[in-house]
């Protein structure tokens, strides 16, 4: 079972130069899985996540802007600023995710190692205590 002790920062490679700063991704170099979906979140006007996945990893990435990302495993807590498009915060299979305090602009990409499927999901705080 996954703890917070497995979330864990991951720095993207970025290229500066004049013209901007172009960082790149690659599955199973850049993130420890094969990238098997990607999303993105903009306009947002109330929280999100409120879940965790029974069998997907994931990366978050503020790709613009800036938010919190809550992780939880049922004992322990931690919030992490999300605000530098240069890195991206690894968060593994059951592991409990609510997302706060998004700017004006912001932007949450998401890259994952599973397709969409929300019978895959844990949707309640409530029955995530109840499996963990």
């Amino acid at each position: 079972m996954a703890s917070i002790e497995d979330v864990r920062w991951l720095q993207l490679r970025s290229y500066p130069d004049a013209r901007g700063v172009l960082t790149s991704i690659e599955g199973e170099k850049d993130v420890p899985f094969t990238i098997r979906r990607v999303f993105y979140m903009h306009h947002v006007t109330a929280d999100r996540g409120g879940h965790a996945h029974l069998d997907t990893d994931q990366v978050v990435i503020a790709s613009s802007g800036s938010f919190t990302l809550e992780v939880a495993d049922g004992k322990a807590s931690a919030r992490y600023s999300m605000d530098d498009p240069t890195r991206g915060l690894f968060t593994p299979r059951m592991i409990f995710v609510r997302m706060t305090d998004f700017t004006a602009g912001a932007v949450c990409l998401v890259l994952a190692s599973s397709g969409y499927d929300m019978a895959r999901s844990i949707r309640s705080w409530e029955e995530y205590l109840a499996r963990v």
